[in-house]
């Protein structure tokens, strides 16, 4: 059984696909192809479902993906060991971060980190619900902390408190009016944020030791990642009321495109984790990039 024809498994059934197993791993999704399809025909069994739109594991894919797992977790932990031999730590990391830290945490973040460490590559997949780092292949990740798991070290990273911001299109206010208190906002065009498992989150708000929950009408939902600028352009022409984070908004708030409404009402939470398994050994990238996050936070 070749060892590069198991690696290439790997790579498709965490990825999802070949193109963006290919994307992750350097390898063309035509040699990964001709991989698999050899494994499985070495072994007798389809191991992958294959559609136009997807490509997921079988149930004998899944069970071979769960026992090969820890193994090479094991045989990458062996190979990181060598990092001790070098100047410099090489490798690569993989976070898997919620649109908001791509945003707001790691701009500031990652690129004084790979001049300090120029023989490290970074991946970063940016998925807003909560997974398990380590089936997925992410080495880290970034979450808040009433999404962290118990059984994960968590180290503060990024703005240490953040408010959720509620504003809308000047226009947009002077025509339908500028609400005084959260609820009146159930009379209101809101465009809203939708996550990956369907659920729209409530808007929370809070003044005074009151909190207020609100569930407006969406009159614009959408999923976050790539698709938070097309909520932001249609709250500034005007579609309805948003909600997001205060730094995401905060060019539009400065330049007059956005007006804040509700404000003392704004709600403040605590900043995001950098959280990783504590159960296993630390790669060397990933040892680095925690370190470097440490000495940021002083």
């Amino acid at each position: 059984m070749e060892l590069s024809d198991l690696t290439a498994f790997i790579s498709v059934a965490r990825a999802g696909g070949f193109r963006d197993a290919a994307r992750s791993s350097g390898v063309s999704a035509s040699s990964l192809s001709v991989a698999v399809r050899r494994l499985e025909t070495r072994l007798g069994l389809r191991l992958l479902n294959r559609t136009t739109r997807s490509v997921a594991p079988t149930e004998a894919g899944l069970r071979l993906l769960e026992k090969l797992t820890p193994l090479f977790s094991e045989m990458e932990a062996a190979l990181d060991v060598l990092n001790v031999f070098r100047e410099q730590p090489s490798g690569t990391l993989k976070l898997n971060v919620p649109a908001s830290a791509a945003r707001i945490v790691l701009p500031g973040i990652i690129a004084p980190f790979l001049k300090a460490y120029p023989d490290i590559r970074v991946e970063v997949v940016v998925e807003d619900g909560f997974v398990d780092v380590l089936s997925i292949g992410c080495d880290a990740g970034i979450r808040y902390d009433e999404r962290l798991e118990k059984d994960m070290i968590a180290v503060p990273i990024g703005p240490r408190v953040e408010r959720f911001a509620t504003a809308a299109a000047p226009g947009y206010l002077d025509a339908r009016g500028r609400p005084q208190h959260p609820r009146e906002l159930l009379t209101h065009a809101c465009v809203r944020v939708q996550f990956g498992g369907g659920a729209t989150p409530i808007w929370y708000f809070e003044r005074d030791g009151e909190v207020v929950q609100v569930d407006p009408p969406g009159s614009l939902v959408v999923r976050p990642g790539a698709a938070m600028d097309l909520l932001i352009e249609a709250a500034v022409a005007g579609v309805g009321v948003i909600q997001l984070f205060e730094d995401i908004l905060r060019p539009h708030l400065d330049s007059g495109a956005l007006e804040p409404i509700l404000e003392p009402w704004w709600q403040r939470f605590s900043g995001p984790f950098l959280y990783y398994p504590g159960h296993r050994h630390v790669p060397a990238p990933l040892r680095a990039f925690i370190d470097f996050v440490k000495e940021r936070n002083g």
